[in-house]
């Protein structure tokens, strides 16, 4: 689109701004594209864990942050800072050295897209929606890196293709794990991060899943992700119920099974388990170690931000193996886009609950009642 043809933009927006550990609504200035940036505006972005704990513990956080952290270093606390990596948009312009076909991807004015949440240039990468320069999907509008960008199908909503992010959370914690054959998976926690887990093991024909959450809603929505048991923790031990889903059969024990070493843990007579921590409160990686089976693969992908510990020894005896998992790759998010494309999971139930930028603090706190909500989308033309 030429200078000519482009329409005038505002000057200002309106955005949901994290300022001194509150959410409010305010007037900033809209931002301006540069080299290999587009400006978009914001159909729908959900509201992500993260941002609940980044509101909470966030200052805290920052003061410690170590030199290889990227997020937090881009953060200043001090200053306002709008929140939202979850999205889906319109493309409006485009920066310089940044038009179709410049920008490498077959993406033009007017189309929706989604997109990685980064910004980048020579020496340096900022986060959308964890940067004082980059605010991300709680505002109007939003600069992107052209090159991360994905055009949305056609036949796909925007809070279905706002729902690509967090699904390619889960495919990486299970690309992560590296599952072996015949492994039963167990998914302890199945808030929205856990249910992408369950979305993505069920995408890869993985199973049979098994996953436990307290809360009655999350378990139904478990199910309606493709989890084939379904376990409350208040009345029955998910690790003795996994077990139940993993035993082998005595003649395939009796062929796999070496005799017991001299030293270190006796192998379990039990299919490989891998458990997807997915909660990310002080206490629960602890627990998983306890309950694990011998040898077993922990992915931890609920993102604590508070001090936690456990006992090694734990770990030690049983030989576990313990993973932490950040993000996704871009083939990754674009897999997840496809799989939403596809329509093979109906991913609908997963959206409990819609606002514009005037109800993001409310939401917020909506979110803390487990059985009310799932994921809220944000979409700043709702008043």
């Amino acid at each position: 689109m030429s200078q000519a043809d482009t329409p005038e933009m505002p000057t200002s927006m309106q955005a949901a701004i994290m300022r001194d550990q509150k959410i409010v609504v305010d007037d900033m200035a809209v931002p301006t594209p540069g080299p290999g940036q587009v400006l978009v505006k914001t159909l729908a972005c959900g509201i992500c864990g993260s941002d609940l704990h980044m509101l909470r513990h966030g200052p805290r956080l920052s003061k410690t942050a170590a030199p290889g952290d990227r997020i937090m270093q881009g953060m200043d606390f001090a200053h306002d800072i709008v929140m939202g990596h979850e999205f889906c948009a319109e493309v409006l312009e485009f920066g310089p050295d940044c038009e179709p076909p410049s920008n490498k991807v077959n993406v033009k004015a007017g189309q929706m897209v989604c997109a990685l949440p980064a910004v980048f240039g020579p020496g340096w990468r900022r986060t959308v929606g964890y940067s004082n320069d980059y605010s991300g999907g709680y505002g109007e509008y939003m600069v992107l890196q052209a090159a991360l960008m994905l055009p949305v199908p056609d036949n796909l909503t925007p809070e279905m293709a706002a729902l690509t992010e967090p699904m390619a959370v889960g495919l990486h914690a299970v690309e992560m794990a590296r599952l072996e054959r015949g492994a039963v998976p167990l998914v302890i926690g199945c808030g929205p991060v856990g249910l992408a887990v369950i979305a993505a093991l069920k995408g890869k024909g993985v199973g049979p899943i098994v996953a436990a959450d307290y809360s009655q809603g999350r378990r139904a929505l478990a199910v309606a992700m493709g989890a084939d048991v379904v376990i409350d923790p208040g009345e029955q031990s998910p690790y003795d119920s996994w077990r139940l889903s993993a035993v082998l059969p005595d003649a395939v024990a009796n062929d796999i099974s070496p005799p017991p070493p001299p030293l270190g843990p006796i192998p379990e007579r039990l299919k490989p388990g891998v458990i997807f921590e997915c909660v990310g409160v002080p206490g629960v990686i602890e627990q998983v170690m306890a309950g694990a089976p011998t040898q077993a693969r922990i992915v931890v992908v609920g993102v604590c931000m508070e001090a936690d510990t456990f006992q090694p020894y734990q770990g030690i005896i049983k030989e576990l193996n313990l993973q932490f998992v950040l993000g996704y790759t871009p083939d990754e998010f674009a897999a997840s886009l496809a799989m939403i494309d596809s329509g093979r999971i109906d991913l609908s139930p997963l959206i409990t609950g819609r606002v514009g930028l005037g109800g993001v603090a409310q939401a917020f706190n909506d979110l803390a009642d487990p059985d009310q909500h799932c994921k809220i989308m944000v979409q700043p033309a709702l008043v």
